[in-house]
């Protein structure tokens, strides 16, 4: 199990630009990137104990998460 936080920036490094200002400028995009940001920091609390879960709860918290990286790599793509 990995405990480190999945940032954006991170998860998109070459693309950081383009992810600052669809957030700025795309009001879906940036809602996305919130939800993101939000469960990432659930899934990161959860993994180091700061807030523990189950693991169902955990799987389906990744499974979000993931849903929610391949939709804000959807849009990046489209701006590219």
């Amino acid at each position: 199990m990995s405990h480190t936080p999945h940032e954006l920036n991170e998860e998109f490094p070459d693309q950081q630009e383009a992810v600052h200002k669809l957030k700025e400028t795309n009001a879906h995009f940036a809602k996305l990137a919130d939800s993101y940001h939000d469960i990432n920091r659930a899934i990161h609390r959860a993994e180091t104990d700061v807030e523990p879960t189950d693991d169902l709860h955990m799987a389906q918290m990744r499974k979000e998460r993931m849903q929610l990286k391949d939709q804000i790599a959807a849009a990046l793509r489209e701006v590219d």
